[in-house]
């Protein structure tokens, strides 16, 4: 039988951070489901450095249809969470209905991989957080220490149940850990 994997995530998803994993699990043969707060095409963005710059730029990317809305989502039917960083975390870690599906995959110690800004999304469940070693985008550091775990420098960084990374450059560390996880 084939995995199942959830993706959660909303507009302003980092495009790689979506579509990278999105197509991997595909080709792994998993069945994966994009959620969103609602059923909708999501617009994806480009984040890059550029010299002279102190931050990075966001320019619009690729539409993806989402599948499921957050409301609609049953966690029991999934085997492994991914959640894409990009602006999204910072607005849907506000829906009432994702707290239940991220404590769920940690409640339940399935595969979960968090990349860049993912966890934003983390600091909604702190009590499952305390304790944990994770990594994410350098700018998220005080969110990862916020919620009572560890920041971990390096750009990829496994825990427990926990998959974590910087950013969309660390991607194929990234799926390789989860996958090897979910198997």
């Amino acid at each position: 039988m084939s995995k199942k994997v959830l993706i959660v995530t909303g507009d302003a998803v980092e495009a790689l951070e979506i579509f990278y994993p999105y197509y991997r699990c595909l080709e792994e043969g998993f069945e994966v489901t994009i959620a969103s707060p609602s059923v909708k095409k999501l617009y994806t963005v480009t984040h890059d450095f550029i010299e002279g710059k102190e931050t990075y730029v966001e320019k619009p990317a690729y539409g993806l249809d989402s599948h499921a809305a957050f409301a609609d989502v049953d966690p029991f039917n999934y085997d492994g969470l991914i959640i894409p960083g990009g602006r999204a975390p910072e607005y849907i870690r506000l829906d009432e209905d994702l707290p239940k599906i991220v404590r769920h995959f940690f409640e339940e110690n399935k595969p979960v991989g968090a990349i860049c800004h993912a966890t934003q999304v983390l600091s909604i469940i702190p009590d499952l957080m305390e304790g944990r070693e994770l990594t994410a985008y350098i700018a998220c550091k005080p969110d990862v220490i916020a919620c009572g775990a560890t920041y971990i420098d390096d750009p990829l960084h496994v825990h427990k149940n926990l998959v974590s990374g910087h950013a969309w450059p660390d991607l194929p560390g990234f799926m390789r850990e989860f996958i090897q996880l979910l198997k």
